[in-house]
């Protein structure tokens, strides 16, 4: 990828178009010649007029007219001919490269630890890859056949000026010459960034803004406004003002630009005048006619310029985004993979931050822990402790800063990818459920599993009543026909799917937070079936859901600061005995009324 990143940009971009890339060249080289094809008519539109003021007023005499017309529409459909056929290249290159794009993006991710998809939202993700893919195929379809076609035809331009009359020729030049020094201001590095800086303020406020939608139902619960979404208000005010303070300081040169470009008028008429009450001669006018015709189309193309050169900020602005993803650096793989000897934990003076830092504090601080075989432990304390970033380091959600997490005696990072997922089942707090039928949303825990193994899972994981409730048993699709699942239905369902992988090790985060009474009894009992003769870690605020397991670490500030089982940690007296003595309150409050 370091290669790859000191080449052009737009090489870069034509890259991933692979052999379809000589489409794209094939494309605008017919782009130019179709230009200078539909630029011929007008030389012979030139010509039928000169030849009828020739003969003027018997227009009779007139020569060589059907060879005049017959050329320029000959050239006329060559032109379109051929403008079709390059459009048809670039399309099939564009096309080309925007699945290329696509499958090196997703591939790439496929590589990636899961950590990085912790910090990166699939929403945000996903909007990068479609909006950035979409910008480069519509910029190498369309965008660059255009671009090409502009330039050539301001070159050709330029040569026709002076082939007719200098003078008339120089007249025309001056707005072209205007038009390129107002357009420059347009075109500098500057400008680049500071499309990049709105493409920036605009995604914000689009990310704000589905948060906010999002939050409508506890919005309008409370009575409150869109105000009450400060984030959202300031992206939208800075968005504004951004685009405000943008659009005053192109005024100027934009507006410049616009007179410029529609000055020919301006100039050539007057010019025409003075030189035709000077010089009376039939070949002038004839001249000046042609001036007259064929200047409005070079302020087509000098527009269209602009406009393509905005597009391929846009479009360099998207690769950025395809390429950030692709600079993301995967995990390296062991050269010789190694085979845990069996399914024990130990943590060995871990140290962990999620970024670079020099500051001595860590989120992680000298974590040492091991858990045996077929033990269950549970790591509890305060919100933000590191409970969850520890669980996240064994299957290499990130690597370790220092120190090294081991499996079976076997250094994490010297076991294959592959082999460590086989070895770990997850069920987080945030359980992802597939658009998709109750079965392949469970089946996916094993590859090949039958639908009676699938049937015995959701039996195991207590979901026999979700399954009866649901008009098409387990291939009822979740999400249609109003079919929905609460929280706790959810995390049950997700609980089959680990049961269904029988992994040997288990990572249990939260997995009753969102459940009611009823729904965290029955995850309860899912969850007796799922850790038996398991490796298990435990991340729980309830502390009555790990009273009975084997050992109780306690993490406060990235540090282990007690460990042991529940009776032990209770007469330490200690934090582990706070927290217990503040949850048996919290399960005693209730609700009073005092009836007046």
């Amino acid at each position: 990828m370091s290669e790859t990143k000191n080449k052009n940009k737009f090489i870069r971009l034509l890259s991933y178009s692979g052999n379809y890339k000589y489409l794209t060249i094939l494309g605008c080289i017919l782009s130019a010649l179709s230009a200078i094809c539909l630029l011929i008519p007008f030389i012979y539109i030139w010509e039928v007029v000169n030849a009828l003021l020739q003969v003027a007023p018997d227009f009779a005499k007139a020569q060589n007219l059907e060879s005049y017309a017959f050329s320029a529409f000959f050239y006329a459909v060559l032109g379109i001919a051929l403008n079709f056929f390059g459009l048809m290249g670039t399309h099939l290159s564009a096309f080309k490269n925007e699945k290329n794009m696509k499958d090196a993006a997703m591939n790439h991710l496929l590589t990636l630890p899961l950590g990085y998809f912790s910090t990166h939202t699939s929403g945000g993700l996903r909007k990068v890859i479609d909006f950035s893919t979409a910008k480069t195929e519509g910029f190498l379809a369309h965008n660059l056949f255009d671009l090409v076609g502009a330039i050539v035809t301001p070159i050709v331009f330029l040569i026709l000026l002076f082939s007719f009359d200098l003078i008339l020729g120089l007249v025309c030049l001056i707005p072209i010459i205007l038009c390129f020094i107002f357009m420059y201001p347009m075109f500098s590095k500057e400008s680049q960034n500071i499309m990049v800086q709105y493409q920036e303020y605009l995604e914000k406020m689009n990310g704000e803004a589905v948060e906010y939608v999002r939050g409508i139902p506890v919005t309008k619960a409370f009575q409150q406004s869109v105000y009450s979404f400060k984030n959202f208000i300031k992206a939208i005010k800075n968005y504004g003002k951004f685009s405000s303070e943008y659009s005053l300081s192109t005024q100027l040169p934009m507006t410049s630009f616009v007179v410029s470009i529609n000055g020919f008028f301006a100039l050539l008429i007057p010019a025409g005048i003075l030189l035709a009450g000077a010089v009376v001669d039939v070949k002038f006018f004839a001249n000046f006619m042609f001036y007259v015709i064929f200047t409005p189309l070079c302020a087509v193309m000098m527009n269209k310029i602009m406009t393509v050169s905005q597009d391929w900020m846009l479009a360099s602005y998207a690769l950025d985004g395809i390429e950030a993803i692709l600079n993301e650096k995967p995990l390296v793989e062991a050269a010789n993979p190694q085979k845990p000897k069996n399914h024990s934990i130990e943590f060995e003076g871990v140290f962990f931050d999620y970024e670079d830092t020099d500051s001595d504090e860590h989120i992680l601080n000298d974590v040492n822990l091991k858990i045996n075989e077929n033990d269950s432990v549970a790591l509890v304390g305060p919100s933000g402790g590191g409970k969850t970033t520890i669980a996240s380091l064994i299957p290499r959600f990130w690597d370790v800063g220092e120190g090294s997490i081991k499996i079976g005696d076997v250094d994490v990072r010297d076991i294959s990818t592959e082999e460590l997922m086989e070895n770990i089942s997850f069920v987080f707090q945030n359980t992802t459920l597939f658009k998709d039928s109750i079965y392949n949303n469970v089946a996916i825990g094993r590859k090949g599993a039958s639908r009676e193994e699938v049937r015995e899972a959701l039996s195991l994981a207590q979901c026999d009543d979700i399954i009866d409730e649901l008009p098409q048993g387990i291939d009822t699709v979740i999400g249609t026909e109003g079919t929905y699942l609460s929280g706790g239905q959810q995390q049950r369902i997700a609980l089959a799917r680990a049961i269904l992988k029988d992994a040997p090790i288990i990572i249990l985060d939260e997995a009753t937070a969102l459940a009611d009474p009823e729904n965290e009894y029955m995850i309860q009992k899912a969850i007796s079936e799922i850790t038996k003769d398991k490796t298990v870690i435990m991340i729980a605020h309830r502390l009555s859901t790990v009273k009975n397991v084997d050992k109780i670490y306690v993490i406060e500030k990235g540090r282990i600061v007690e460990e042991g089982n529940h009776d032990s940690l209770v007469e330490n007296e200690g934090l582990y005995s706070r927290m217990w003595d503040e949850f048996n309150q919290s399960i005693q409050w209730k609700v009073k009324s005092e009836v007046i």
